[in-house]
């Protein structure tokens, strides 16, 4: 029996990655937060190594139509803090929607990833995009259901 343990290699993580699509049209912010962080992260992976970048690209698509329990929409705030006099910034999920629909979901994703130089690298493989459209259609990425 082999018992030693496997460790996957930075080099080797780049050739077996794939592309992911997901649908977030009247889907659940966090449902799809949660999935899409475990593909980029690759945790479902049989290799999944912790300290290596070892997860998948992910495309999400119809950001702004996705959807938020409760009273979400007016009561949850988004705060910005620029490190001046006065440069505290808050908006609502409702405002930011209407604003820049793709931030919400960016967000969430990225509180669900590591908070490190690891976790800005593989947020670097998440792309979001309001509509339909994505011009992403030559790595033929497969939908993944929520």
């Amino acid at each position: 029996m082999n018992s030693k343990t496997f460790s996957l290699r930075k080099e080797d993580a780049r050739e077996q990655r794939k592309w992911f699509i997901i649908d977030a049209k009247d889907q659940i912010l966090g449902k799809v937060a949660v999935r899409a962080a475990n593909l980029l992260r690759g945790k479902g992976k049989a290799v999944f190594t912790p300290h290596v970048d070892c997860g998948d690209f992910v495309v999400v698509i119809n950001a702004d139509k996705v959807k938020v329990s409760g009273k979400k929409e007016v009561q949850k705030s988004y705060m910005s803090f620029s490190g001046y006099v006065g440069g505290h910034r808050s908006e609502t999920l409702k405002a930011r929607r209407a604003r820049h629909p793709e931030l919400i979901v960016e967000r969430a994703i990225r509180g669900m990833i590591p908070h490190n130089r690891l976790g800005r690298s593989i947020f670097t493989k998440l792309k979001v995009y309001k509509g339909v459209e994505h011009p992403h259609a030559a790595q033929k990425p497969e939908p993944v259901s929520i």
